[in-house]
């Protein structure tokens, strides 16, 4: 099958720490001359879009930041198809910039003027102290929205395993008697966003290739939104993770090197 659009993870199927994976440098000079529209998607809310582009060149992999949806980016298209226009952000100061088409109001945003009808949690790490889950309970008890940007319980940093933003969310939840919306993978708002990027019709959907390494946020979450999905056995990728699971990717490959082998075909 020839893919209608790539969608694309990053760590651990684009890159491995600080290097590319075999394939990863050339992939989007090929999916350019094939005519194939593409996507990276990442559940990240420590860095911007500036600074994954960043990032990714200085492992020579060149991506427009356009190219690029993380659950921030995700969580600011669920916000304005809710109809939220004034929002409040727990999210890194790097990130605030990828809000685009709304106001910020408190959070890490700081204090302005309208009062927030959304709240939006990513990772904080550090940053997170008692005001602030003060300050978004009592904006979740006046009636914001909840949306959270990743369920994630930890992720690891060095040789340790740290918080990420799940626990977080689950105390605001579990405080203020909200549930949040997810927009990250797995959830169908995160798919959604990156398949507008692709401009694909609808009927192209099924067709669209979603590539990653984690058989719940990227296949599960992938199939679940309509879309084909493909494991790669590099990163986390366990065979008998993926079977005791329950989750059967629609195809399993190597790596990005396989694809890009059968454009050539």
């Amino acid at each position: 099958m020839r893919p209608a659009g790539i969608l694309c993870d990053l760590e651990g199927t684009l890159y491995s720490g600080d290097a590319p994976l075999p394939g990863a440098t050339a992939l989007v000079p090929r999916l350019g001359a094939a005519g194939i529209p593409f996507c990276f998607i990442t559940n990240t809310t420590s860095r911007s879009r500036g600074m994954l582009v960043a990032r990714l060149a200085a492992m020579g992999i060149l991506v427009p930041a356009d190219r690029i949806v993380s659950a921030p980016v995700a969580a600011a298209a669920l916000s304005r198809d809710h109809g939220h226009r004034v929002v409040a952000p727990f999210l890194a100061d790097a990130v605030l910039e990828d809000l685009e088409g709304l106001e910020l109001a408190g959070g890490t945003a700081g204090r302005a003027s309208g009062r927030a009808t959304a709240v939006i949690v990513g990772d904080l790490a550090e940053r997170w102290d008692y005001a602030l889950l003060q300050e978004a309970y009592e904006c979740l008890r006046a009636g914001a929205e909840f949306i959270a940007c990743s369920r994630d319980r930890v992720y690891r940093k060095g040789e340790r395993l740290v918080l990420d933003a799940g626990p977080f969310v689950a105390a605001l939840e579990y405080a203020s008697g909200s549930a949040a919306l997810l927009a990250g993978k797995p959830s169908t708002a995160m798919y959604d966003a990156a398949f507008r990027r692709l401009q694909l019709p609808a009927a192209a959907r099924s067709h669209v290739v979603m590539i990653g390494d984690d058989m719940h946020s990227d296949i599960a979450g992938a199939q679940q939104a309509g879309l084909t999905a493909w494991a790669v056995e590099t990163g986390k990728f366990a065979a008998v993770d993926a079977a005791r699971a329950g989750i059967i990717p629609d195809r399993i490959i190597p790596g990005i090197d396989t694809l890009l082998a059968e454009l050539d075909q």
